[in-house]
């Protein structure tokens, strides 16, 4: 049974930090890019960071380098560090497990943590 579990969301106030965790079990965690999404209401879910299995990134331009993800293969957790936070940020925070080769595509989502700016 694959489990996504992230934590680490909460209340800040504009310019603040917080650290988001995802705890993942039934998957071979370092075969897999894993990525962190957002939805605000009434707004599409959309991509925040992914670090490939090779350790490569990737950002969001809203992101503007106030983010860092990063990811520890031997606890099977990806980490998001949130600086300098916005009201913009505010959202629902899902992490994401995704495997592609050739015919096999395997997606799997955590059950999402909020995230509320006060500005």
């Amino acid at each position: 049974q694959v489990q996504l579990v992230g934590s680490g969301g909460g209340l800040v106030q504009a310019g603040g930090s917080l650290r988001l965790s995802c705890a993942a079990s039934g998957i071979p965690f370092s075969f897999y890019d894993m990525g962190w999404y957002r939805q605000a209401p009434g707004k599409q879910r959309e991509l925040v960071a992914v670090i490939t299995s090779g350790r490569n990134t990737n950002y969001a331009d809203f992101v503007e380098d106030r983010f860092t993800i990063s990811r520890d293969n031997a606890k099977n957790t990806v980490l998001l560090q949130m600086d300098n936070l916005n009201s913009e940020d505010t959202a629902v925070y899902y992490c994401n497990a995704g495997y592609r080769s050739g015919n096999i595509r395997n997606d799997y989502w955590g059950q999402g943590t909020q995230v509320t700016v006060s500005s």
